[in-house]
């Protein structure tokens, strides 16, 4: 499928990671890329000039959320999302089928449709496939996803079987919906950890008239082994010649096992949300700044990182000071700095993947990550610190 308006066109492979072009009617995104999550119309603290400032060209907006507050026709009267949300690149809205995982308790699902009870006013909201399309089409997103039912990690294999049948039935029917004239779709695999499944529903979907396809179903709960597993299983499957999104997957180890596997988009609200409880991704590993070692550390977050944050002398122990203050600004602060630390990787990933050495610089990488709270010296890193210095 060819929607109007937007191109894809692989520039650099190495092993199965890819380097790429996205082209679409608000701006072209290089990839591998994260796109941080705006659940309501904005990434949570930040501007949509300091998100731009961070490397991010595409934003994302969700369907059930917004059609609820403020409600997709005032987004309309008010200039559509991008102008709503002032944000000029391409955006992507996910269509509510992740609410049928993360709102179990307060949804029925049924062969038609979800039926929501809303989390404001109790009030019933019914998504369909055909409505989670219609509302997308009058948000005006550049890519709108595909209605989908997302079962939890822990699903049994009926559970996951029966979301299957369900997504693809629902696959097609959204495939057959109005929407934007220049609004791509990208369909959903689901199948949970279990390959054999994961193959099956991407044969069954693979074949249909999308513009890119999406991995769903995984970080919802499973193991990250069973979720790396099924990336280097699957996402090299996915479609060669159109763009592969990983879906709520955001954590930096995470992000570097995709590319590999081929994955040219991510999402998730990790960056922000460790953001506001504390958390920094740096490139020595995670940096919990409410922890009272911080206290009198006149350091950056990190030394490596050319954010404003590291780069303009907020200490750590201005920032402790600010986080246990309940102060805002320290949200606003790490929140710009780990949406800038996502940015800088991918693009240190894109250098790697031109030069033929992907599989060296992610492992070089990990070697200077701890799994939890940084710790100890920082491991000599020249090849990833050369690709980081270049712009």
């Amino acid at each position: 499928m060819s929607t109007p308006g937007f191109t894809f066109t692989v520039t650099a492979r190495d092993g199965n990671a890819r380097t790429a072009t996205y082209i679409t009617p608000h701006g072209a995104v290089e990839t591998p890329a994260f796109m941080p999550v705006g659940t309501l119309g904005t990434v949570k603290a930040l501007t949509s000039e300091e998100v731009a400032s961070t490397g991010a060209r595409v934003v994302l907006g969700n369907t059930y959320h917004l059609a609820l507050r403020p409600g997709e026709d005032t987004v309309r009267a008010l200039g559509g999302l991008h102008r709503f949300a002032r944000w000029t690149g391409p955006m992507l809205t996910d269509s509510g089928g992740f609410q049928v995982f993360s709102l179990a308790a307060r949804r029925t699902v049924d062969d038609d449709g979800v039926t929501f009870r809303s989390h404001i006013d109790g009030a019933p909201r019914r998504l369909t496939p055909e409505e989670s399309v219609r509302i997308q089409a009058v948000l005006g997103s550049d890519i709108a996803m595909a209605f989908d039912e997302c079962p939890p990690g822990d699903a049994d294999r009926a559970t996951i079987e029966r979301a299957m049948r369900r997504t693809s039935a629902w696959a097609r029917r959204c495939l057959e919906a109005p929407r934007g004239a220049s609004q791509a779709l990208f369909g959903i695999v689901q199948g949970g950890i279990h390959e054999d499944l994961r193959r099956a529903h991407l044969e069954d979907l693979g074949g249909l008239d999308w513009d890119g396809l999406a991995l769903g179903g995984l970080s919802v709960g499973e193991g990250v082994e069973d979720m790396h597993r099924v990336l280097r299983a699957i996402g090299p499957e996915l479609p060669e010649e159109r763009p592969r999104y990983l879906m709520g997957v955001g954590a930096p180890r995470d992000l570097l096992v995709g590319a590999l596997c081929g994955i040219d988009l991510f999402d998730c609200v990790l960056p922000t949300r460790n953001a506001r409880n504390g958390q920094a991704l740096t490139w020595r590993g995670r940096v919990n700044i409410k922890q009272s070692r911080h206290r009198r550390d006149d350091a950056p977050l990190d030394p490596r990182c050319d954010g404003a944050c590291c780069t303009t002398g907020y200490s750590r122990g201005y920032l402790r000071h600010l986080f246990v203050s309940k102060e805002i600004l320290a949200s606003r602060v790490l929140s710009l700095h780990n949406l800038h630390f996502l940015g800088a990787l991918l693009a240190a990933t894109r250098r790697a993947i031109a030069e033929g050495l992907a599989e060296r610089f992610v492992e070089e990488t990990l070697q200077g990550w701890r799994e939890g709270d940084e710790v100890g010296p920082a491991v000599p890193m020249t090849r990833p610190e050369r690709w980081r210095a270049e712009k």
